[in-house]
């Protein structure tokens, strides 16, 4: 019989659900919702019995987010790892929507916090070599920014790199390179302040899944426990490990592997996999992991990978036996409640009334994609105050030229979505003059794949509708021609997958010259809805239209909901937007 042991007593304890809910603690996944894919979490006595959480943000920028929490219930924001353009400066050169930081493993040795990932450039997919920038950043204080160090480099041909330290204190790198040649988990000796490395050694090829990789390595009863994530980052994720006497091998696989999947199961937590194992303050074991809440129809996730949280069972001398992942789960006693963190970023279940005021800064958990022009964003300008200023970029959202920016940035700015249900909403001040001139708001996924409402200058004759529940849907203008330039409001949406043909609007002439409300809002697991009205009279919004979030729901990252500024690619002109009344209402999260 399979047994669980409890750090409190060693005592035996069958490993039946009804047991751990009599026993233990109940708490809901996922542990961090939204955006927050390839966990890798610590706990840290030394600094107040607080556990410190990272994930992988890919083009976003500030990159790397950093959480803590005493309770593993609660957690907040502290920073960001990746937080001055002058750390990696060529994340602004990465091209693909897959490109950018991947898979950081974040560890606490000697007083130093450290955290070893990948900076990928898929555009350079047909050489290994240039297209993997291993790096480490290491800091004194996570709660202070400016303490993480700019990026030290060293050479592998791989991605998900982790270090670790040896009982004799020498210090080590496993990744992963999956690609081309053979696919493996590799170890060295490392210098972790100068980023020299020794020779690479093939350690574990896995149990045969593709692409073995997200590996790290424990060090536990005279074992080094190998644990990796095979299977890719789809429906066929999974969590498997391996052990040895010996820190190069060889080691021999878990009989019992996968020990953590939901592959072919009806679970609406579907891809697990890419894993991290730590102790409480009591020693109990738990692990995080990546998931999908999509179900095994792999369709409608447009928060994508999220970080879910399980019991860990870890005797001595045996593999650590996992939970399997739910949205209702049983577990070890949680530590007692406390939201006494430091750090300037929410809580995780927290919403947005954001009204910039003069003398503020963005608010932590705003994110960009990749590095953004800082005159571009203004809080309280002189002539509009509390408001943010955006200054438009000649790029828009699709870049013009595919996944990517280059120097020049992308105006765009905003906060992930992390409920199921919410209503996102923001008031738009913005008196276009040239063709092209837009500005509104994005369900942003990347470059590729991003649903857009805005207010944008074209021709009359460009409009192919009138917007709903207006009587006079064109401003009537001396010398009024089809080919005069008007506002107009645009729903156009960007995909691999079929989205809806643009919907394009005159402004009503009711609204002309008033602040615009415009929402978006998810009141259904599978589509959102895109609406907007005159900002002082809410009984006049109207619903444009509601459209699938399947668009959205792909690939490496999950939705940052966000307002842009663009040009449309003109070089000359271009008036900026004031937005106003921020507003992220959480409204339900969906577990089953």
């Amino acid at each position: 019989m399979m047994m669980w042991w409890l750090t409190a007593g060693v005592v035996p304890v069958s490993a039946t659900t009804p047991m751990l809910r009599a026993l233990n603690s109940s708490y809901y996944n996922p542990m961090l919702p939204g955006f927050h894919p390839d966990p890798s979490c610590i706990f840290v006595s030394e600094w107040d019995d607080t556990f410190f959480c990272a994930s992988s943000s890919f083009n976003a920028f500030p990159g790397v987010p950093l959480h803590a929490s005493k309770d593993l219930q609660n957690w907040k924001l502290i920073g960001h790892t990746l937080n001055r353009q002058e750390q990696l400066p060529c994340l602004a050169e990465t091209n693909r929507s897959t490109s950018g930081i991947w898979a950081p493993t974040l560890r606490y040795h000697d007083g130093i916090f450290w955290v070893v990932t990948t900076l990928v450039d898929d555009d350079r997919a047909d050489d290994d070599a240039s297209r993997w920038d291993n790096i480490i950043f290491r800091s004194d204080d996570p709660y202070n920014p400016l303490s993480w160090s700019n990026a030290t480099h060293f050479d592998f041909e791989g991605y998900d790199t982790s270090p670790l330290w040896d009982e004799d204190g020498k210090a080590y790198i496993v990744g992963g390179h999956a690609w081309k040649v053979f696919p493996g988990l590799l170890l060295a000796e490392a210098n972790l302040y100068t980023g020299k490395v020794g020779e690479w050694s093939n350690i574990w090829n896995g149990t045969g899944g593709t692409a073995p990789e997200g590996p790290h390595i424990y060090i536990k009863d005279s074992w080094y426990y190998l644990l990796a994530a095979e299977g890719g980052t789809g429906l066929e994720h999974m969590v498997t490990m391996a052990r040895s006497r010996h820190l190069y091998g060889p080691y021999e696989t878990n009989p019992a592997n996968p020990v953590l999947t939901n592959s072919n199961t009806s679970s609406y937590f579907q891809t697990v996999g890419h894993a991290d194992l730590f102790q409480d303050a009591s020693g109990n074991w738990w692990g995080v992991a990546l998931s999908t809440r999509s179900g095994p129809d792999y369709t409608n996730y447009p928060m994508g990978r999220e970080i879910v949280l399980v019991p860990v069972t870890w005797a001595p001398d045996e593999f650590p036996v996992w939970s399997p992942v739910s949205g209702d789960m049983n577990g070890w006693a949680l530590p007692p409640t406390s939201k006494d963190i430091n750090g300037s970023g929410p809580f995780i279940d927290e919403g947005d009334v954001i009204d910039f005021a003069p003398g503020s800064a963005l608010p932590a958990h705003f994110t960009h994609w990749r590095f953004p022009i800082s005159e571009s964003y203004t809080i309280a300008p002189p002539e509009h105050p509390n408001a943010l200023r955006l200054r438009p970029s000649r790029l828009n959202l699709t870049a013009l030229n595919g996944n990517y920016a280059g120097p020049e940035g992308q105006t765009f700015v905003g906060r992930r979505q992390q409920d199921t249900l919410f209503t996102f909403s923001v008031d738009l001040d913005f008196a276009p003059e040239n063709p092209g001139d837009e500005a509104g708001v994005s369900v942003f996924l990347t470059q590729n794949h991003h649903l857009d409402l805005g207010v944008v200058m074209l021709p009359l004759n460009s409009s192919t509708t009138v917007f709903p529940g207006t009587d006079n849907p064109i401003p009537l203008r001396e010398g009024n021609s089809s080919s005069q330039l008007i506002p107009q409001l645009r729903f156009r949406g960007i995909s691999y997958t079929a989205v809806p043909e643009d919907i394009i609007a005159p402004v009503p002439a009711e609204w002309t010259g008033k602040t615009l409300r415009l929402e978006i809002r998810a009141s259904n697991m599978t589509h959102y809805a895109f609406s907007a009205g005159p900002a002082d009279s809410m009984s006049q919004m109207n619903t444009l239209l509601e459209v699938s979030n399947t668009a959205v729901s792909w690939g490496f990252t999950g939705v940052i909901l966000g307002i842009y500024c663009t040009t449309n690619g003109h070089e000359m002109g271009g008036e900026p937007a004031y937005f106003s009344r921020w507003r992220y209402i959480p409204q339900g999260q969906f577990r089953d």
